[in-house]
């Protein structure tokens, strides 16, 4: 088992929270959670009302494109999210910092850069 520093481990936790609430609140700009599945957003599809024409065709179109442009960045960031609610949730059962696949401790440089690392610097280099 790995000995992080308190006062490591706690910053690291702070930098997590406040990641995470930044990630909600940009998801927010334009995705609703869904309440059914966990970790899940549903980027909001456009609504185009009662009107009809040409003009709303052609806005019909652009917020249709603007919608799919918005899904593969709804994408990244719930996985952002996923790993790290994952990291909080091994900081809570005394298990973060250590390595998923060698067990050895993982680097306090690598955690510091990426708080949410799951593997090691040296299982991460291809062999």
């Amino acid at each position: 088992m790995i000995k992080i520093g308190k006062k490591f481990l706690f910053q690291l936790r702070e930098n997590l929270k406040k990641e995470k609430g930044e990630l909600e609140e940009e998801l927010k700009r334009f995705a609703k959670k869904d309440e059914k599945l966990e970790g899940n957003w549903e980027t909001r599809f456009p609504y185009f009302g009662e009107e009809s024409g040409g003009g709303i065709l052609e806005k019909a179109a652009d917020e249709v494109e603007k919608y799919s442009a918005l899904l593969p960045i709804e994408y990244s960031l719930e996985l952002k999210l996923r790993e790290i609610n994952l990291a909080l949730k091994r900081i809570k059962k005394g298990k973060y910092g250590i390595c998923e696949k060698c067990r050895k401790p993982i680097e306090a440089e690598r955690l510091r850069a990426f708080p949410e690392a799951k593997i090691c610097s040296k299982c991460l280099k291809p062999r």
